[in-house]
């Protein structure tokens, strides 16, 4: 069945109630052998977009993933850029910032890793866990040494949620198109994952008990979620609410969000002016001399 992307983008403004966004929703594919049909025929087109991505040099695109422990944030970036060549893509994974990071503003330690022209740089969480895990805990904001520490929280957010939009608006007029992806798991499937990883010995390296003390917070996740995905979801850099709790499904639907606006970006192959082809076809001819000369010389002996 076909995916309409308008399912699942964040319109500008809108009010984000996430009860009313489905987790599960039916299968985009009819059998585990067209699923893969459809997800190969995504890669290999996102490889040669990516090329041309490359060769055109006048856009970055930067992907970023949020959710809630064992989403599927790893997967669907594994799987969905396994085509692209790995010198146009950069994977960071942001995880606690470090003693020199806290010295600076919220938005430095990722900004400073920020794809350049020609590339696709992915971000496995973001500077939106600044408003995400730093509102679950605000203890967090202590090591941050904020120079005037907010008496009142709600304006610190929001203040946030305008650097956040401001940096993107910014980024967006010089050229990186900015896709992000909230890959929206149920608290029940995530239960099922955790078990999961703890009965699979290969898997018992991606458990730990943080992941059980953070899901004690599930709803205090879910309201900063919320609040974030509303105020800072634009035209420009849209948040899509990706149904995750059926794995494949987030993949197809990620992958087809990439391809789509890609494609929108219209992008060409640099053209080759006469001057330049002229010299071209001069190489050429000598490349062919040489060429005919190395047989001759050949011959001789």
């Amino acid at each position: 069945m076909p995916i309409d992307l308008n399912d699942f983008r964040v319109k500008p403004g809108a009010t984000v109630n996430l009860h009313k966004h489905p987790t599960l929703v039916d299968p985009l594919f009819d059998s585990k052998k067209q699923y893969h049909k459809l997800l190969d025929d995504h890669v290999a087109r996102l490889s040669a977009l990516q090329q041309l991505l490359y060769a055109a040099n006048s856009h970055a695109i930067l992907l970023i993933f949020q959710a809630m422990d064992a989403a599927g944030k790893d997967g669907a970036i594994k799987h969905v850029m396994s085509g692209v060549n790995p010198q146009g893509c950069q994977v960071f994974s942001f995880k606690h910032p470090s003693s020199t990071e806290l010295q600076h503003d919220f938005l430095w330690r990722t900004t400073r890793n920020l794809p350049e022209r020609g590339r696709i740089g992915i971000f496995n969480r973001s500077y939106y866990e600044e408003v995400l895990i730093a509102r679950v805990h605000p203890e967090i904001l202590v090591s941050e040494a904020l120079p005037k520490p907010p008496h009142d929280a709600t304006t610190l957010w929001h203040d946030r949620y305008r650097s956040i939009t401001d940096l993107e608006r910014h980024l967006t007029l010089n050229g990186t198109i900015i896709i992000k992806f909230f890959l929206h798991l149920s608290k029940e499937e995530q239960r099922k994952r955790f078990i999961d990883r703890i009965d699979d010995p290969a898997k018992n390296w991606k458990f730990s008990t943080a992941d059980i003390e953070e899901r004690k917070f599930w709803d205090h996740y879910m309201t900063a979620y919320e609040a974030c995905l509303a105020a800072t979801s634009t035209e420009a850099a849209p948040w899509y609410i990706v149904p995750a709790d059926n794995k494949r499904n987030a993949r197809l639907i990620v992958s087809q969000t990439i391809l789509e606006t890609m494609e929108s970006l219209h992008m060409s192959y640099p053209k080759t002016t006469p001057k330049r082809h002229d010299e071209l076809l001069a190489i050429r001819k000598q490349l062919e001399e040489g060429h005919h000369g190395h047989a001759n010389n050949d011959g001789s002996h």
